[in-house]
Formats: C-alpha cells, structure tokens, sequence
C-alpha cells in the first residue's frame, strides 16, 4: 500500500496506554494509518527517517485570542520598555513614522500593545504626556491582561466621553484622577468605547491577522486553538467574523485547527417550537439554530464564551477577600448575578455548552452555581461546560468542578512572567489557590493547557516546564512544589486533556489508528528532559501535512529519505 506519509526512525509518544511508544507512524488522507509492524511493505509518497527525534500529538492551546494578537503583531511593542520615558519614546518614534507618511495621514492610530505596569514601577503613562505625543492621533495602547487599556484625550473625546451625561457603562470604567480628569485607563467593557471607533474589522483584515498568527502556532507545534470570544463584546472583531475563518482556511492562511467561542453578545433571542429548547420554545443563539460542534475539522463552533469578572492584574477580578494592598477591593463582576442567570440559562437550553470566564473565588462560586444548575435542568450539551482560568480556586470549588464534570482551563504559561505580581496581590493565604495544578488532577480535574495569547506567549514548552516546576520569574514556587505536575501530565495537558476540554478527545489528544494526523516533532522527549523550554520544535504537521518544517540534512542527525513535493 502506497500511504502520504511515514515518519520512521522516531521516538513516538502516543499517549496512548494500550501502544504507548512507537518508532514509525504511516499516514493516508490525513489521519493515522499504522504504527511499527502495521507498515511493512508499505510505501509512501513522503518517507521521512527522523534520526531519534521525538513525535508528540500535537500540541492543543485551549483558550487564546488568535485574531486580537495577530492584529497586535503591526502594532508597537510596548513590552521591551523599562520605565516610562522608553515607554514614550518608542511612541514618539510611531508619531514620527506616521507623520513621514505620504500626507502624514492624520487620522492613522497609534497602537501598542504589551504593557505592564510592573515594567514601569507600577505606573501607568500619565494621559497629558501621551498628549503631547500623539496631538489630535487616536491611541489604543493594550495592557498585557487584555482587561484594561490606555488612551489619550483626542480618543476619549471621540468615543463621547466629555459630552455631558456621559456615564459609564455596565461593567467597566473609564478612570479619573482626583479633578475629575480622564487618567487615560479604560478599564474592562468600557473599552468597548474605543473599540466601537474600530470596528468591524474588514474579513480581508481579519484574514492577515489569522496568516500570521497561525504561522507563528505553527512554529510552536500547535495545531489546533480555541478561540476565546468572537462575534460581539468588546472581545470580538466582526459580525461575521466566522466568515474571516472560513477565507483564510479556502485560501491556505489558516495553519492550525480552530474551534471558535461566540460571545455572549452575538447571540440573539430566539424563537421555535415550543417543543424546541427544553419546551420552552425561547432561547439565546445564532440564526438558523446553529450551535456548538457545527462545522468540520479545520473550523467549528465552540461553546459560548461569558466574561463574568475582570482580570487579576487589574485587581478586577470578582474575589471574596480584599486584594493586598488594595483596601475595600474586591474586584467586581462586569454585571448583575440575575443577568448572567438569565442570558446563560437561554443560551444553554438553546443547545449552547457554556465557557465563564471567572478569574476570581467569587466568580467562581457563580459560574459553578450557573453550570450546575444548567446541567441539572436541561442535561449536559454537545461539548463539556468550562470554567475560563479558574485562577483563585478555593479547595472547594476544586472538589465542586470535579463532581460536576466541568473543565477548566488554568494558564500555567502565566506563572513565570505574572506569577510575582499574583502572589503579590493575593498574599501568602491565597497563593496556593492560584492557577492550580495537581491539586486539580488529584481531584479528577483534568486541567487543559492554554496561554490565553497575549496575555503570555504560546510557548507550549514553557508552558510545560511551568507546569512541572512552578517557578515565577523571581524564582518562587507558585503554591509551592507540590502543586507541580509531573512531565507526562504537563504534555497531557496540553494534549489528551485539552483535547477532551474541547469535546475532540475522539479525534486528537492522542495517536492512535484513525485519529488525525496531526503531530508535533521535538528535539527530544518531553518526559525526561531537563529543561522542556530548552527542547526545539523541529516541524509541525496537521492532518499530515507540514505546517512547520526545519528538518534537514544537516539538523539533528534528520535526514529525508524520498521526498517527492516537498512543503513546509
């Protein structure tokens, strides 16, 4: 038999109990056909020796914003800046590009994106110096949480905030400084009021953001995403924004499998047969009666993604105890518990699994509230119900998600670069409740791997070590090292449990006759290396096509041995 493609000579890692190693893996029309023994006298098109490397499923981020960072990726990179004066400078230079522009196109933006007030002494930059920068530009500068941004004043004067009778909206805020004065920060769905001066991106936009971030997945072995939040809220880029999915994978500018949240805010209320939607005939959803799992392999609806509180840089996450060092604050949730009752119960019964966003203990008791009462009403839908971050998990809310069946996603890939700011914020007390561990997997919890891109880069390698280890940038060991997953979980989690997350465990997650073809090649095994960070990504392949290639003759002992329409 003549298969597309055998990988030989690898150290494979199925994942997979009853065949867990193998050192061949044949692929035809994009799915695995055989490992070892199942391959003798077979051919391929591409026959490729691998001199030892070592192949992994591929990797699974289960919660990132692909189009908000691949939009972000032509704006200014604010991260590298130490202090506020190199913080106005790399804006002055953006000034002067654009001022050199033919006409020097006068309504262009600004942008940045990457800050972190921990860069700068825990300041923000002060709104009259980003003035006399920026005169009448518009300026949308992101903060590293994605739940906060900055801005100057001409902005603020386009989005209305100086006419009279302006109030803030649910949810959010536009901060002000003792006079009264804008400080500039724009704070959870108030930033809406600058995103509504962009909005819709044009699908052809949308496009090149998806080309050039699913390039660089690629690179990183991912070969599959969900999307957190399309469509609507000040998270989403288009109405149509499925569409721009849709064009990118006919034209060959999708390079990753991508399962997409609509937000809340793009559904609508929906009527049927009263027989429909647990009898009750009324729902929250998309037209035509659309909803989780519709679509194929390389593009599907996901579960509807609900923000319920802010962010924990922020200190607007919704906790039960004050933050350290910020008296009478409790962060807040971005609207009424009678709300998110309501509009979840009718997407829900409408056929729609639910993704909250909950960051903090007192969001969490409502989310798992919400879920708990939705399942014991109508059942469970299409694909598991999850908890977003779940990042100040008191024990038992872990033992309630465990009971309950519900998923979770906690970003280990944030406890290197914020870990010291979250420790900071939630003191001694609360540290081990933070972006939890094994404390999740003891419980039955399988927690799946994700970055929440750009909050922290999508380094899955990283992301494993973090999980192993723990260590923050300042070298505590967040919750301390019993909360340590050992390197095979940490390679699951971004695998086997990030595909059971996202309802394909059936068709990724792990190799195996049948499942698709998709796979991550490594320098070395994930399970014994010192240092998982320090492993190469060697090539990226989904459905057995090449997403990623630097295999070569001269790297890493690989050699091809026929090669016919080389790609990647």
């Amino acid at each position: 038999m003549k298969l597309d493609l055998i990988l030989r000579d690898a150290n494979i890692l199925t994942l997979e109990p009853e065949h867990p190693r193998a050192h061949s893996v044949g692929v035809m029309h994009g799915r695995i056909a055989g490992f070892d023994d199942d391959l003798a006298g077979c051919t391929a098109t591409r026959d490729l020796s691998l001199g030892g490397a070592t192949v992994v499923p591929g990797f699974i981020d289960a919660h990132c914003h692909t189009t908000w960072w691949g939009l972000g990726l032509s704006a200014v990179d604010l991260e590298p800046a130490r202090g506020l004066d190199e913080l106005y400078a790399l804006l002055e230079a953006e000034a002067r590009r654009l001022d050199a522009l033919p006409g020097g196109q006068p309504d262009a933006w600004i942008n940045g994106t990457g800050f972190n007030h921990k860069n700068h002494g825990g300041l923000f930059p002060d709104i009259r110096r980003l003035d006399e920068i920026t005169g009448d530009r518009p300026l949308y500068l992101r903060h590293v949480s994605g739940h906060l941004s900055m801005t100057n004043t001409a902005t603020l004067r386009l989005a209305g905030v100086f006419e009279d009778g302006f109030t803030n909206p649910v949810g959010g805020a536009v901060l002000r400084g003792a006079d009264g004065y804008p400080t500039g920060v724009v704070e959870e769905s108030a930033q809406a009021l600058i995103q509504d001066l962009l909005l819709p991106y044009p699908v052809e936009r949308i496009v090149q953001a998806l080309d050039a971030a699913t390039s660089r997945y690629a690179a990183e072995g991912i070969t599959s995403f969900t999307e957190a939040g399309i469509g609507g809220g000040w998270i989403g880029h288009s109405p149509v924004e499925v569409q721009a999915y849709l064009a990118a994978r006919r034209t060959g500018k999708l390079h990753a499998r991508a399962q997409l949240m609509p937000a809340l805010d793009a559904l609508r209320p929906l009527e049927a047969n009263a027989r429909d939607m647990h009898g009750t005939g009324t729902g929250r959803g998309l037209d035509l009666g659309a909803v989780a799992g519709f679509g194929d392999e390389w593009v599907s609806l996901g579960p509807v993604k609900v923000f319920m509180d802010g962010s924990l840089l922020g200190a607007t996450a919704a906790v039960t105890e004050d933050y350290c060092g910020h008296q009478h604050n409790t962060g807040y949730l971005l609207d009424s518990p009678e709300a998110y009752r309501e509009r979840v119960d009718a997407a829900y019964r409408a056929g729609w699994p639910i993704a909250l966003h909950a960051i903090g203990d007192a969001a969490i008791d409502l989310a798992i509230e919400i879920i708990t009462a939705c399942q014991d009403r109508y059942g469970r839908n299409f694909l598991p119900n999850r908890i977003e971050h779940f990042g100040i998990a008191r024990p038992e809310q872990v033992a309630a998600v465990a009971a309950a069946g519900i998923a979770v996603t906690p970003q280990a890939a944030f406890i290197g670069p914020l870990g010291d700011q979250f420790a900071a914020l939630v003191g001694p007390a609360r540290e081990g409740w933070l972006y939890r561990g094994r404390s999740l997997v003891d419980a039955g919890v399988l927690p799946a791997g994700s970055s929440d891109l750009p909050v922290a880069d999508n380094n899955v390698r990283r992301a494993m070590q973090s999980s192993v280890d723990r260590r923050t940038d300042g070298g505590l060991v967040l919750g301390g090292a019993a909360e340590g997953l050992t390197p095979e979980e940490a390679l699951r989690s971004y695998t086997e449990w990030a595909a059971i997350a996202t309802g394909s465990g059936a068709e990724k997650g792990t190799l195996r006759l049948g499942k698709l073809a998709d796979f991550a090649v490594l320098s070395g095994s994930p399970l014994d290396a010192p240092d998982i960070c320090a492993l190469d990504v060697l090539a990226t392949i989904v459905g057995g096509r090449f997403t990623y290639n630097q295999l070569d003759a001269g790297g890493a002992g690989i050699h091809i041995d026929h090669l016919i329409g080389a790609q990647g």
